[in-house]
């Protein structure tokens, strides 16, 4: 399951950030790393982009780039 499948209003566990080079490092600069929880805030009414808090601060998240983290949904 990915970030991107995350529903509106739930928690994620980040297991792997895939992706190569500049896209791999912009995600890890934000705080995305193996083993944070992230909380889905909202989503744009057209999809794109994501809002998210994550490590206490809020953030925008393209979901292609959503589509490269690996998460499992936290109850």
């Amino acid at each position: 399951m990915t970030l991107k499948d995350i529903k509106v209003g739930k928690r994620a566990k980040v297991i792997r950030v895939n992706g190569e080079g500049g896209i791999r490092r912009r995600i890890m600069d934000m705080g995305i790393t193996k083993g944070v929880e992230i909380y889905v805030r909202k989503v744009a009414p057209l999809g794109d982009p994501m809002e998210l808090f994550v490590r206490g601060y809020e953030l925008s998240l393209r979901k292609a780039d959503a589509d490269l983290i690996e998460v499992e949904e936290v109850k």
